[in-house]
């Protein structure tokens, strides 16, 4: 008797949790929407235009979530891969933006506070903080770009909404509108902080710049210490989607086996999550020069 054992993989899993979060992101943008209105909240009206932005940042990361699980072929032949970055740039163009739209609205209220209908806001807040927590829970599960910085977008909407809980507590004993903006705009700042940095290494890996997590210098040393390599002429290393890397790498050996050395090289390689490479033994360093001086001219 056989038995199918159907094993989830971790990007269908992935695509699950993007889906949830969607979803959710959705519902309260109107939710926000309808309900900022009936409690004459400017802070609950600007929040369903953020989360508004935060479910189309959510559907484009779910979208290239799953364009990027396709299989390569003659057009992609190193995969889809790569696609998953359009969305986590994408997101983070919008949580940036988002932040600071909300920045901007927030210091004329900060000027000119108006009061605000508390008790629906509290009822709201507590409904919102769960849901929005249990999507930044789900999230923090994920090891994908995408993943890590829609954690960033409910991280922002969970802080959003204790401070929108601890509001309506406060401004239901004392009228000071003013702590409402005030804490807007600390949230906002935080984020940022947090969101700049993920824009910037989007961009670099756009840019194909060497890998943050892998030393160059370490790696170069590390393949010269193994036994069969002489000298690494040239490693030009990139990142394919900030998890998986590609390598070039040109080599003197100090071996007759060039396929034993070529092996050598790519364990190496691979400790280092380098999924593609290419390498090419040259005699010698003259040989190297050689090869750039072709490759220049064509």
């Amino acid at each position: 008797m056989t038995h199918n054992h159907h094993k989830t993989t971790p990007d269908v899993e992935s695509g699950k949790r993007i889906t949830i979060v969607f979803v959710l992101n959705i519902v309260f943008a109107i939710l926000e929407f309808i309900f900022g209105a009936m409690f004459g909240s400017v802070a609950i009206l600007s929040d369903a235009v953020h989360d508004s932005g935060d479910a189309i940042a959510v559907g484009f990361a779910w979208f290239f979530e799953k364009v990027s699980r396709k299989k390569s072929n003659h057009s992609y032949t190193l995969g889809y891969r790569r696609f998953s970055l359009l969305g986590a740039l994408i997101t983070s163009v919008i949580l940036l933006v988002g932040s600071t739209l909300v920045i901007l609205e927030a210091i004329p209220r900060l000027l000119h506070p108006t009061p605000v209908q508390t008790t629906g806001m509290f009822w709201l807040a507590i409904v919102a903080v769960i849901a929005n927590g249990y999507g930044a829970y789900l999230m923090t599960r994920g090891q994908s770009r995408n993943e890590s910085i829609l954690n960033l977008h409910m991280l922002e909407d969970v802080l959003g909404w204790i401070a929108v809980l601890i509001l309506s507590i406060v401004m239901h004993f004392q009228p000071w509108y003013w702590l409402d903006p005030l804490l807007s705009l600390s949230i906002s700042i935080f984020i940022l902080t947090k969101a700049i940095p993920k824009f910037i290494g989007t961009l670099r890996i756009l840019m194909e710049a060497a890998p943050e997590t892998v030393n160059y210098a370490a790696l170069v040393a590390e393949l010269e210490n193994a036994p069969e390599i002489d000298q690494a002429t040239e490693l030009c290393i990139w990142s394919i989607d900030g998890e998986k890397h590609a390598a070039m790498l040109h080599m003197t050996i100090t071996i007759s086996d060039q396929a034993q050395a070529k092996t050598a090289a790519r364990a190496i390689l691979e400790k280092h999550n380098v999924a593609y490479s290419a390498i090419e033994v040259d005699g010698d360093m003259l040989e190297h020069q050689a090869h750039q001086e072709n490759e220049l001219k064509v």
